[in-house]
Order: structure tokens, then sequence, then C-alpha cells
């Protein structure tokens, strides 16, 4: 890829497809990427210059999001270590759990083409000390 005057979703798309994850673009704004050995997929939206990825964990009833999971969600030592946690309202009084990170993109040169990656890579290995933080909520 050669680096251009600003990101756009089509180069996005084709830098994550030659490192081998499978891409589809379910709406004009977003790509979906997925990791195909563990069939993880993360939402990628892309805002003027900043590319924001997102990873669904768990959706559960609101009630099953306590004090202590919360605490549990933004402590410092929680396994987590680059992506943060989001909530979000879901159908029928069900909120789901989010991982989140993000980076700001100038040309899509190698820098930008290394952050993107990294994020993605990111969500990916903080995803298992989610599954794992989050697993007593499944039940």
């Amino acid at each position: 890829m050669t680096p251009t005057t600003s990101p756009s979703l089509g180069q996005i798309h084709a830098l994550l497809a030659e490192q081998g994850y499978e891409i589809s673009e379910p709406a004009p704004d977003t790509i979906k990427i997925r990791e195909v050995d563990s069939g993880v997929s993360i939402q990628a939206v892309l805002e003027s210059e900043i590319l924001f990825l997102s990873l669904p964990c768990i959706t559960v009833p609101r009630a099953k999001i306590t004090p202590e999971i919360m605490a549990k969600m933004l402590a410092a030592d929680n396994g987590i270590s680059t992506s943060s946690f989001q909530l979000y309202e879901a159908e029928n009084g069900n909120v789901t759990v989010t991982l989140n990170n993000f980076c700001k993109l100038q040309s899509m040169g190698p820098d930008d083409q290394d952050d993107v990656l990294s994020c993605v890579h990111f969500l990916l290995v903080d995803v298992m000390s989610a599954r794992s933080l989050l697993s007593g909520l499944a039940a």
C-alpha cells in the first residue's frame, strides 16, 4: 500500500485482507474483521481519521452488571492491557459488553498500517482476558 492524503475504509479493508483476516462490509462506513482461526469478529468504523474498533463480548440482562463486575472491568490489574470496556443497551432489557480500541490515522503509511494491525491484535489478545473476567455473567 502506498501512502495517500487521508485514510479510507477501502485501504484498511485491503490491509487486513492481506494479513489473512476475513473482511466484509455490512454497511458503507463499517467493516467486519473476522480472525479466521478463532472466528472472533471485530467491527470497525472509520470516522474522519479515527478508526474505532469494537468487539462484542457478551449480552446479558442488565441486572447481571453489578457493581462488583464493574469494579473488575475497571480494575487496573484485570488483564486488559490496551482496550476498554463499554456497555450498550440491547433489546429486552439486556446490555452488550464490548471491548474497544481506536487509532488515529494520518496518511495510511507504514506507521498507520502498523497502528491498525496493532489495534486489531490487541483486541484479539485482550478478549481472552475479558472472556475469563466476564465468564460468571453467562451463568
